[in-house]
């Protein structure tokens, strides 16, 4: 007796088979909103490199935040970018900045809203590195430890549920959490960029952030792309930390490490589809070369896939939108 031949295609004949079956879905909660706060009152300074992304003051910021929420993605994700720019990045940690005072909007405003800062000095420093400099111009690893605990310390004190240093410093988990915890502040969350590549990806955020380093570049402190054992060395010590959350950043040319990470750690794994992957996006959509709903529910699922559990993306609104519309 012959048996039939197993046929696969059965189950893709229609959409409601095809979604009957799915092995990976994609919901607005692994979804997280990055948010560029600036300084003043009505402000919406779009960000050419990234259309569709803007620098919004603390007032409009809230209001993407508000947004964000209202189509159920749970968290929002604050740079800053000062007034004032020094050597230190003294504005990073002032009670009234842009980061501290849209947390405490937010908060206030949408208190179920989780609220992440960025703990890092490039967008405050007149030289774009992320840490203090020694005469010779490199990056003073210690010094720069303690004015990131200082900066993470003061987003805390606003009111931020998570801080997220990433600024690749080794041992800043670690005094992060340290400060965290003698200011009673245990409860306070910290999502490393543990995995954190010189990437060429970067360039539109550096825009947005107006963060791009004065000279040099940051590979001396950023991963070396062609590392992976490497990477999972950084997450198990900022796991080792106290770090509650480890991060993958970029997203798309690290699928392999997503994974190699989720499996590895079995551990709470965030991955940022960053500025670059989305700029590609966007452009490509915009110039008809390619359908950007269809590729950008490709991209985001496919980082799922490799095992994200949380997806930093400029997306993520948008995205959520289309979620929760197609599901009425």
């Amino acid at each position: 007796m012959a048996f039939p031949k197993t046929r696969l295609r059965r189950l893709r004949r229609t959409e409601g088979l095809r979604r009957m079956v799915r092995e990976t879905r994609l919901s607005p909660a692994d979804l997280i909103q990055p948010l560029f706060v600036c300084p003043g009152r009505g402000v919406e300074r779009p960000v050419s490199s990234m259309p569709g992304v803007a620098q919004l003051s603390v007032d409009r910021a809230l209001e993407a935040a508000k947004e964000a929420y209202r189509v159920g993605v749970p968290a929002v994700l604050l740079f800053g970018i000062p007034e004032h720019k020094d050597s230190i990045g003294s504005d990073s940690w002032l009670d009234d900045g842009v980061v501290q005072n849209a947390v405490r909007a937010i908060k206030d405003a949408v208190p179920e809203l989780t609220v992440i800062t960025d703990v890092c000095l490039c967008e405050y420093t007149d030289h774009g590195h992320c840490g203090v400099l020694t005469r010779e111009g490199d990056v003073d690893n210690d010094a720069t430890l303690k004015l990131l605990a200082r900066q993470a310390l003061s987003h805390a004190r606003a009111g931020a549920d998570m801080v997220a240093p990433s600024d690749m410093m080794d041992g800043r988990v670690g005094a992060i959490r340290a400060e965290l915890d003698e200011a009673g502040l245990s409860h306070v969350a910290i999502m490393a960029y543990a995995a954190k590549f010189a990437s060429a990806f970067y360039g539109p955020f550096r825009e947005a952030a107006e963060s791009a380093p004065k000279f040099g570049d940051r590979r001396s402190y950023q991963m070396d792309p062609a590392n992976g054992d490497e990477a999972l060395r950084e997450v198990a010590l900022d796991l080792e930390e106290g770090a509650d959350i480890v991060m993958v950043k970029p997203a798309l040319a690290y699928l392999d490490l997503i994974y190699r990470v989720r499996h590895t750690f079995n551990c709470p794994v965030a991955a940022y589809n960053v500025s670059g992957e989305y700029a590609m996006l966007r452009a490509a959509g915009l110039n008809g070369w390619l359908d950007e709903e269809r590729a950008v529910m490709e991209v985001l699922t496919a980082i799922k896939r490799a095992g994200a559990n949380l997806i930093i993306t400029y997306f993520a609104t948008q995205v959520a939108r289309r979620l929760v519309d197609s599901r009425r």
